[in-house]
């Protein structure tokens, strides 16, 4: 009964809200902090909303760094908005309002009002609910907006309708410690993604918290899903673990033709420049393992198992990407405004290395599909942001399609959002 509604009148999904957030969080609870009173609809006491000023000097030495990225003939790339630390992308599906996660404990709202092609506010999204990383925002098909924490995963109905008020009806969905063991809780590789799959549930990536784990981790490691991807129903049940063997996967998204789940993984640091390479991965079905942490990236084995044994059918990456460019959030480009190459390919981004002599990344690359669905050629479509002598300007970090068919890469060193658009002939 939570999917039925579809006329999205403000009073239907007032009480599709209703419904789904007393199911999951009951109405027994005492509302002794702020989550407890917003699952049991009562006021929390916050009035305002801080927003986020979009004029100033900051607005004009971005617009001036925008001028030196490098983009095909055709594409123009353009300020969208100023978004603190912003990390991972949720377009909302009636196109109301984009959702913009951090690693921090924000996540933001933005609106462009006028359909202008630039955010006119941006403000805080559910001032009154206290978030630790809240990185991966997600929707449903239906307006769920998901947002997966460090160590919980909240739901909150009709999003797209209620940012406006501080107080906005959520529901848990894992409640805090309860996605990873708290005794897993690091400060390394703590920021989560998620997707709602077209079986309706939630598949998030748990980055293990290492370089490279010791052998005795692995176990447990693997009974909670900890360096996989995991997929739970939307009330948090029937919990699973999807794919193993993926080191700090901040990326991932389904392939709108056949439902095969692709994600990015980040590779093993401190083996050299140019070795192991990047991932850009494909899961064509649940139990698959891809070599972690037999495999520091693609077939280069690590030191610290080069003796061990890999498990049997490891699946290697679709893609090898540069060493250490920091392949993040990625996207099936589903708009028709771009030229037909790009139309089903992935658009993907790669943030840019930290510990290579000469740093690499900080762009956003494209990867064309062949007709059997596997990857076919990777290139650079924009660049531009790691300057001549080894300076980020910019460190993209996700992509998202509006739905004008533009695309918006966030950017959480300069705290912004990007538009790029298409008007060639």
């Amino acid at each position: 009964m939570f999917y039925a509604f579809k006329n999205h009148a403000l009073t239907s999904v007032a009480a599709v809200a209703f419904v789904y957030a007393s199911a999951i969080s009951g109405s027994a609870q005492t509302p002794n902090n702020n989550l407890d009173k917003l699952g049991n609809f009562q006021k929390t006491g916050v009035t305002e909303i801080p927003t986020v000023p979009q004029t100033g000097r900051k607005v004009d030495a971005i617009k001036a760094n925008l001028a030196k990225i490098k983009l095909p003939p055709g594409f123009k790339i353009s300020l969208y908005a100023l978004v603190p630390d912003a990390r991972h992308i949720a377009v909302g599906p009636q196109g109301v309002v984009t959702f913009v996660g951090t690693r921090k404990s924000k996540v933001y709202a933005v609106t462009d009002r006028g359909k202008a092609g630039f955010a006119e506010e941006v403000k805080e999204f559910a001032p009154s609910v206290s978030f630790t990383i809240p990185n991966g925002v997600c929707f449903s098909k239906d307006g769920f907006l998901f947002v997966a924490e460090q160590n919980r995963i909240l739901n909150f109905p009709a999003a797209e309708f209620f940012y406006e008020s501080p107080d906005i009806a959520v529901a848990v969905v894992v409640p805090q410690g309860e996605l990873i063991p708290k005794e897993d809780e690091s400060f390394n590789h703590t920021a989560r993604v998620c997707r709602v799959g077209a079986d309706n549930k939630i598949y998030v990536s748990l980055g293990q918290p290492f370089n490279v784990p010791a052998k005795d981790k692995l176990e447990g490691y693997a009974k909670h899903g900890i360096g996989g991807i995991i997929r739970i129903d939307q009330d948090g049940k029937n919990r699973e673990v999807y794919a193993q063997g993926v080191r700090n996967s901040v990326g991932m998204d389904f392939n709108p033709k056949n439902n095969q789940l692709w994600f990015t993984d980040n590779q093993v640091d401190g083996m050299g420049d140019n070795i192991p390479p990047g991932e850009l991965n494909r899961a064509t079905q649940m139990g698959q393992n891809f070599g972690f942490p037999y495999f520091g990236g693609g077939k280069v084995r690590t030191v610290e198992y080069k003796t061990d044994t890999p498990p049997a059918n490891v699946v290697y990456p679709e893609v090898e990407m540069d060493a250490h460019a920091a392949d993040l959030g990625m996207t099936f480009y589903n708009g028709k405004s771009f030229p037909a190459k790009y139309r089903g390919g992935i658009f993907s981004a790669q943030h840019g290395s930290w510990n290579r002599t000469d740093p690499v990344g900080a762009r956003v690359m494209f990867t064309s599909l062949k007709a059997d669905g596997s990857a076919d050629k990777t290139e650079v479509f924009a660049s531009g942001w790691l300057t001549s002598d080894g300076e980020y300007t910019g460190r993209p970090v996700d992509i998202a399609t509006l739905r004008d068919g533009s695309i918006l890469v966030s950017d959480d060193l300069a705290g912004a959002l990007y538009r790029i658009t298409y008007d060639g002939k």
